[in-house]
């Protein structure tokens, strides 16, 4: 694709957030490489219909399911963009913007909130979508139900039709947040009492053909999406490839089109092929973090926590695991592209006598961290480097590889000491609440203050932006300092793509244009 923007490999190209910037602004474009639905890259490219794009993926199993309430990871996400929309949308620059629901405002305080209903869309089985169809999608992910989503819609008290396009919101407490929270990958247009998600009716740009959980997912264009310059392809075949060298061979060889999380170790090869672009998201991938239990001895003791975090050589694994396909962690999971992200948090470094310092303060305890590749991709590699970081500040740190096989119900969650990755989240209030509150259902470190669960509450509600921003600035502080979080990483998003894959760029949420690509992307 000759209009990219990047920086070149050898023969490949890798376009990246920056460097994607400046070649805007040097071309008079600004930010605006992307239309409201992510349409054009650039204005001189008019998207094409037709073809078949072949997507090889990780990021799923033989269990994956067409419900959404229980979509776990990549692929689902994938193949559920493209049957069904999303009630909101995140933009590129990570905005929550309309997408089945167009438009919204809310009264003084933020508890009462309006949502306006698209006209015009309609569901593959020739249903238009209304009010009823939106209370119905939301109302999924309430009460009893075991959607992931459930928690960040917990405020919600009252759902209420006010006309054929118009809903109203009531919340508990206020919160200026909820329209990021609805768009929550699981909160998807389902139609009004639907139940039978085997044979799914959606709004999305494909229809379901094919659905072979753990070996492949086949949609076929729909044929009247709403979304104008979008939906481009005849058909989209995805498949599910979990090993990272037979993803990439399959790329560069011509069998699929486009790939997700390319190994940094082989991105020499990448970049060396001359059929074959990525996409480089930086600042917006994985929090690779090993997490202690503040309730749990000797990790209770705060000294222990500042000698675990004193004590990890951050940027040794970045460069060792990651080849410089990440960013140095500082312990708080906030994307440093958030506009709340704390820019002038001190970085922790590695310091082994402050390490030793506080690792005798807190009485010199055993140590035992459990890591898997079931965790995350170089968990275990990033452990061994850990291990031997603290051995230079005398401290014998006893790392345990364990199955991947069981390692989200047995071990995370439950071991004192181990490895965990967080997905970026489009608001600070939802990476917050859903990781550090005291009550959350995934709080992994079990910390517990209620100032920090005060000041997260109250920040939902301040409009005075200077206060909201200073006040996440104290919270992501309050994690920083006392914490059990060692987020030693943040990965970059590595997409791989045919050359005569169009319409891909960078996105502040997911990889693969936030999982949209069969929507956003055509060949050129």
């Amino acid at each position: 694709m000759t209009d990219r923007i990047g920086k070149s490999g050898a023969q490949g190209l890798i376009v990246d957030r920056r460097e994607l910037m400046k070649g805007a602004a040097a071309l008079g474009l600004g930010y605006g490489l992307i239309g409201p639905f992510g349409g054009p890259a650039l204005a001189a490219e008019t998207p094409k219909k037709g073809g078949t794009l072949r997507l090889g993926m990780e990021g799923g199993s033989a269990s994956d399911t067409l419900d959404p309430r229980a979509v776990a990871d990549s692929i689902p996400v994938s193949y559920s963009y493209q049957i069904w929309n999303g009630l909101i949308e995140v933009d590129k620059n990570g905005n929550a913007v309309g997408e089945l629901l167009e438009s919204w405002e809310y009264k003084p305080g933020a508890k009462e909130w309006i949502f306006n209903v698209r006209k015009g869309v309609t569901f593959h089985s020739g249903k238009t979508l209304d009010a009823d169809d939106i209370i119905y999608s939301i109302n999924l992910h309430r009460g009893d139900t075991k959607s992931a989503a459930k928690d960040v819609l917990s405020g919600i008290t009252e759902i209420k039709k006010l006309s054929p396009s118009q809903i109203q919101i009531t919340l508990g407490e206020g919160n200026l947040n909820l329209p990021y929270n609805l768009t929550d990958f699981h909160i998807l247009g389902i139609p009004n009492e639907f139940k039978d998600f085997s044979k799914p009716d959606g709004t999305g740009a494909y229809k379901l053909e094919v659905f072979e959980p753990g070996v492949r997912v086949v949609t076929k264009n729909s044929g009247h999406y709403w979304k104008e310059g979008c939906g481009n392809f005849d058909a989209v075949e995805l498949q599910y490839i979990g090993d990272s060298a037979s993803r990439l061979q399959a790329l560069i060889s011509g069998q699929v089109d486009a790939v997700n999380r390319l190994d940094p170790k082989t991105m020499d090869l990448v970049t060396g092929s001359p059929d074959v672009s990525v996409v480089q998201t930086k600042g917006t991938g994985n929090r690779y973090c090993f997490v202690a239990l503040c309730d749990t001895e000797p990790f209770a003791n705060a000294d222990l926590r500042w000698a675990l975090k004193y004590g990890i050589d951050r940027k040794k694994i970045v460069d060792t695991v990651y080849q410089g396909y990440a960013t140095v962690g500082n312990d708080i999971t906030i994307s440093p592209t958030n506009k709340y992200f704390a820019k002038d948090l001190a970085q922790t470094p590695y310091d082994p006598e402050k390490a030793a310092f506080h690792y005798k303060k807190a009485g010199s305890p055993k140590l035992e961290l459990k890591v898997s590749e079931g965790a995350f991709s170089g968990a275990t590699d990033s452990g061994v480097l850990y291990q031997e970081a603290m051995k230079q500040a005398g401290i014998e740190l006893t790392v345990t590889r364990v199955s991947s096989d069981g390692y989200w119900a047995n071990i995370w969650l439950k071991e004192p000491f181990c490895a965990v990755y967080w997905a970026d989240r489009p608001a600070i209030d939802i990476q917050l609440s859903q990781t550090f509150l005291s009550n959350a259902a995934w709080n992994d470190t079990h910390w517990r203050r209620p100032d920090f669960d005060k000041l997260v509450i109250a920040a939902r509600v301040e409009e005075d932006e200077a206060k909201r921003k200073a006040m996440y600035a104290e919270a992501q502080t309050m994690i920083h300092d006392d914490g059990g979080t060692i987020c030693f990483a943040v990965s970059d998003y590595l997409d791989g793509y045919a050359k005569k894959v169009a319409g891909v760029a960078p996105h502040a949420r997911f990889d693969m244009c936030d999982q949209r690509v069969a929507e956003k992307a055509w060949f050129a």
